[in-house]
């Protein structure tokens, strides 16, 4: 498969990467105190960011494009410091990591059932629904600590998306054209109820960061519009009203 123009992408993580070093870490010197149901739930998305990649790095290289597996591995990276920053949140409320979480070992399973394209229409899933969690998670609390470090996932959150949707559109080319936007369709689908069942297991986490379950779902649902068109008929604004 020919998916040419993802140096720009290695270029970009490597600049984000470079500027994280610059800015530094939040100040851990804060204590932060949350709602026990933010606590936990917060716990459960630290799970979800932590992993190695190594089943997402081995389809990428057997796809063959090397600027695309590099960018693969920084945007690993960047999914690693997520965990981390949210380990260290939780430590700051003296709260522990989770050593698992049946949500997280669900998607696991299903991004190993098949190939890349698969493996990626799965992840892209748990992206769009991080990207309205961690906006809640930023916005909804008065904790500067906890803001600070929702903001800094989300805007990378805010990257990956794109990411995706590019080597997305490329893999979705070589299916016939009559098929795309079914999957899409049926992404949507599961989309919506991965988004309910997040609602339901973090309900009283979002009432605390004043969203509620219901306008959650309706916002992750109404962002992925942009993400279908993203995929399908990509330009350079399609995804940006995403999260």
């Amino acid at each position: 498969m020919h998916t040419g123009g993802f140096a720009k992408w290695t270029r970009r993580f490597e600049d984000e990467r470079e500027r994280r070093r610059a800015q530094g870490d939040p100040d851990w010197g804060q204590s932060a105190t949350l709602h026990p149901a933010v606590w936990a739930s917060i716990q459960r998305f630290q799970v979800g960011e932590d992993g190695d990649g190594a089943n997402l790095v081995g389809k990428t290289d057997q796809a063959g494009d090397a600027d695309y597996g590099q960018a693969v591995r920084l945007f690993i990276a960047e999914e690693q410091n997520h965990a981390r920053l949210l380990a260290r949140l939780l430590a700051a409320g003296g709260m522990p990591t989770l050593t698992g979480h049946w949500s997280d070992a669900v998607f696991v399973r299903l991004r190993r059932l098949m190939g890349l394209r698969m493996e990626l229409l799965v992840l892209m899933i748990a992206e769009v629904v991080a990207l309205r969690y961690y906006r809640a998670l930023r916005d909804g609390t008065d904790d500067s600590l906890t803001a600070d470090v929702a903001g800094r996932i989300l805007s990378d959150e805010q990257r990956h998306v794109p990411f995706h949707c590019e080597r997305l559109h490329a893999s979705l080319a070589e299916l016939p054209r009559a098929m795309r936007r079914p999957v899409m369709t049926v992404w949507r689908v599961l989309l919506l109820a991965v988004s309910l069942i997040v609602a339901v297991d973090h309900g009283p986490a979002l009432r605390r960061l004043d969203i509620g379950r219901l306008r959650f779902v309706v916002d992750v649902i109404t962002s992925s519009h942009a993400v279908v068109s993203a995929v399908l008929m990509p330009r350079s604004d399609a995804w940006t009203s995403v999260g």
